[in-house]
C-alpha cells in the first residue's frame, strides 16, 4: 500500500487534534477528515491489517500527498473539517445536499428601524435573525410581530430634520393602526425603540421579558383610567400567550439548548436540529447527507452539529444528542437523556428526521413510477393532443339509485398509477332528483374551487365518465373558475367507449387496442368501482339509520353509537341484552329490543 510512498509524511504527523487532507497526484483534494490524534488516525488508513472496504482501498491507492492543520480542541477540528468539506466538496466525503439560500428577519440599522425579510444579509450594522429553514414560518412570524407591534413599512428617510420640516404625510397604515406615524412625529424615537426591543426579545425566543413589559404597560394604562389602551395591550398579551402555547413543547425550565438526532440507511442520512429556548422550539431544520465511505451515524452527526450551529449562529452550551459522541470541548456540554422532558425532545427530533427520510423514500418510489410510465404518458399526450404528459389525472363518476343518495366520486392517478390517498367523493348538495348533468357540474366546481383556495396543483388531465352532456356541464364549472384553459378535459361515453374533447362534434379517432384507451378505461373503471362502493356504504348507513329511527326513545347519537360498534342492524339485533346495555345503558337497551320486536 501507499505506506512505502508516504513514510516520511505519516511519520512526521503530530500526536495532536487536527484536520488532515488527502491529495491525488494532480493536486486534487480527495478527502478531509478530523482526528483527536492526527498521527494515529492517518496511520490507520495505511496499516496492512486494516479491514477497509473497496471504496476506501481505492481512495488510499490514489493518495499522493497529505496536509494537516493542528487545532486546539476536537470541536475546533470538527468546525474546520466541516468548513473545508463545504469549500472543496472532496470526492470521498459525505455530500451535504443543500443549495438553498435561507431567509432572515432583518432589523435595519436606521432611525425608526424597519423589520423585514432578506435572503442575503449584508454587513451594514443591521441585526439579522435566522436563518429560517421554512419561508412560511418566517412570514408567519413577521405577520405576528406586525399584528402586535405597529411598525413603519415605508423606506422614507426619517431624519430629525425631515420630520421637523413636515416633509411626510401619514399613510394608510397609520389609519388602520399598523403604524403609529413616526413620520409626522406621532410616535417618539424612544417609544419606537421600546417596540424594537420587544421584537428583538421575541426573535431571540425570550417572550417572558415581553410578557412582563406588556403586563406592566397594561396596569399603568388601567391606573390612568385609559381603558382603551389597556384593552389594546391586553389583546397583545393574549396574542403573545397564544403564540407561546403553540410553540411550547416541554418544561419552560429547559433554556437555550440545541437538540440533534439522526436517521440513516446505507446510502443517506437525515439530521434534524431544534433550538429550544424557555421550553419553546424557535428554530428547526433537517439536512440530508449522501454517504460515500460507509460513514457511521456518529461521524455524520458530528459534521451536522458543526454545520447547523454555524448556520444558525448558535452559542448554546448544552447540546442534546441521541448517543455518545467522541467530542470534548470545555465550552460545550453533550447530554444523552434517558428519561424526562429532554428525552421527549430527542424523540420529537427523531420523528422529524424519520419524516424527512420517509418523504425522500416516497419521492424516490414516485420517481420510479414516473420513469416506468413515461413512455405511456407520452403516448397519451400524443393521442389526446395534450400540451404535456398527464402525470396527474383525475376522473369523475356519478352514482345514485333512482335518484336517492346521489354522490360524485373522484379517483386520482399520478404517474400512471392510482393515488388512493387522494380519492374523494362528494355528497350532492344543490341537485334535487336524478340530474346527472347538474351533479357533474356541482362536483367539478366544488373540487377545483377548493384546490384553487388551497393552492394545490391542478391535474394535467380531467376525465369525465359520460358523454357530451356531462362534458359540457364540467366545462361550465371550469369556466366559472376561470381555469378552462389551464387543464385539459375529455369524456368517455359508456356505450361505444368513445372519447370526446371540448367543442368537438365527433369523437376522437383512437385505436381501440391502444395503451391510451386502455389507461383511460382503467381509470374510468376505477372511478366507477370507487363510486359504487362509496354509494353502497352511504345507502346502507341511511337504510340502517332510517330503520332505527322508527324505534321511539332511540336518538341519533345512540343510533350512531350502535352502528359504529355493531356495523350492521342484523348484528345489533343478534346482540345480547347485556352487551347492548354495556354500550348504551340498561334502560335504552330495553327500549331498543322492544322496538325491534315491535317492528318485526
Amino acid at each position: 500500500m501507499n505506506l512505502k510512498l508516504l513514510p516520511n509524511q505519516i511519520r512526521n504527523l503530530p500526536d495532536a487534534p487536527g484536520v488532515y487532507r488527502y491529495f491525488d497526484e494532480g493536486g486534487k483534494i480527495l478527502y478531509v477528515g478530523k482526528a483527536k490524534n492526527l498521527k494515529k488516525r492517518v496511520n490507520s488508513y495505511f496499516m496492512e491489517s486494516a479491514n477497509h472496504n473497496n471504496r476506501i482501498r481505492l481512495m488510499v491507492s490514489l493518495i499522493h500527498r497529505i496536509e494537516y492543520t493542528i487545532v486546539h480542541t476536537e470541536y475546533d477540528a470538527l468546525l474546520l473539517e466541516n468548513s473545508l468539506i463545504k469549500k472543496y466538496q472532496p470526492r470521498y466525503n459525505v455530500s451535504l445536499k443543500d443549495g438553498k439560500s435561507y431567509p432572515f428577519i432583518c432589523i435595519k440599522k436606521e432611525r425608526f428601524p424597519r423589520v423585514f425579510s432578506v435572503r442575503n444579509p449584508i454587513k451594514d450594522g443591521s441585526e439579522y435573525y435566522g436563518p429560517y429553514s421554512n419561508g412560511t414560518q418566517m412570514r408567519v412570524m413577521l405577520e405576528f410581530l406586525r399584528k402586535i407591534f405597529p411598525l413603519r413599512s415605508c423606506n422614507l428617510l426619517l431624519s430629525k430634520e425631515n420630520i421637523e420640516a413636515h416633509k411626510f404625510k401619514v399613510c394608510l397604515d397609520y389609519h388602520i393602526k399598523l403604524c403609529n406615524g413616526p413620520c409626522e412625529a406621532h410616535q417618539t424615537e424612544e417609544n419606537y425603540a421600546a417596540t424594537i426591543t420587544n421584537i428583538r426579545n421575541i426573535l431571540k425566543g425570550d417572550t417572558n421579558v415581553v410578557v412582563r413589559h406588556l403586563t406592566a404597560e397594561m396596569e399603568a394604562f388601567a391606573e390612568k383610567l385609559d381603558f382603551e389602551n389597556a384593552q389594546n395591550t391586553k389583546e397583545k398579551l393574549e396574542s403573545l400567550e397564544h403564540y407561546q402555547a403553540k410553540s411550547m413543547v416541554v418544561n419552560p425550565a429547559i433554556h437555550n439548548v440545541d437538540v440533534f438526532s439522526i436517521y440513516a440507511n446505507e446510502k443517506v442520512a437525515f439530521v434534524n436540529y431544534m433550538k429550544v429556548i424557555n421550553g419553546s422550539i424557535i428554530t428547526t431544520d433537517t439536512i440530508e447527507y449522501t454517504k460515500r465511505l460507509d460513514e457511521t451515524d456518529a461521524e455524520i452527526l458530528e459534521l451536522a452539529i458543526a454545520e447547523l450551529r454555524l448556520r444558525y449562529k448558535s452559542l448554546s452550551r448544552e447540546i442534546i444528542v441521541p448517543f455518545e459522541l467522541d467530542i470534548v470541548d470545555e465550552n460545550l456540554e453533550f447530554h444523552v437523556p434517558k428519561i424526562g422532558d429532554k428525552k421527549k425532545l430527542i424523540e420529537l427530533s427523531l420523528k422529524n428526521a424519520f419524516s424527512y427520510f420517509e418523504s425522500k423514500m416516497l419521492a424516490t418510489e414516485i420517481n420510479k413510477d414516473k420513469r416506468r410510465n413515461f413512455g405511456l404518458l407520452q403516448e397519451v399526450q400524443a393521442d389526446l393532443n395534450l400540451p404535456a404528459p398527464p402525470y396527474h389525472i383525475e376522473c369523475f363518476d356519478n352514482s345514485n339509485l333512482q335518484g336517492t343518495n346521489p354522490i360524485s366520486s373522484i379517483v386520482v392517478f399520478k404517474n400512471g398509477v392510482p393515488s388512493k390517498k387522494d380519492y374523494r367523493y362528494f355528497n350532492v348538495k344543490t341537485v334535487v332528483g336524478p340530474d346527472d348533468f347538474a351533479t357533474m357540474e356541482e362536483a367539478v366546481l366544488r373540487r377545483y374551487k377548493r384546490m384553487l383556495e388551497e393552492e394545490t396543483p391542478l391535474p394535467q388531465l380531467i376525465i369525465i365518465d359520460g358523454g357530451k352532456g356531462q362534458l359540457s356541464s364540467a366545462i361550465n364549472s371550469l369556466k366559472l373558475l376561470g381555469i378552462e384553459d389551464k387543464v385539459s378535459i375529455i369524456s368517455i361515453a359508456k356505450r361505444l367507449e368513445e372519447i370526446y374533447k371540448p367543442h368537438d362534434a365527433l369523437p376522437l379517432s383512437i385505436n381501440k387496442r391502444s395503451q391510451t384507451l386502455k389507461l383511460i378505461q382503467r381509470i374510468r373503471d376505477e372511478a366507477h368501482r370507487y363510486g359504487i362502493t362509496a354509494h353502497r356504504n352511504k345507502r346502507v348507513k341511511t337504510t340502517l339509520t332510517t330503520s332505527m329511527d322508527a324505534i321511539p326513545g332511540i336518538g341519533e347519537k345512540t343510533i350512531q353509537k350502535i352502528l359504529t360498534h355493531f356495523k350492521s342492524l342484523t348484528k345489533a339485533k343478534a346482540a345480547s341484552q347485556e352487551e347492548m346495555a354495556e354500550l348504551i345503558g340498561k334502560s335504552k337497551a330495553e327500549v331498543f329490543f322492544k322496538g325491534v320486536e315491535k317492528n318485526k
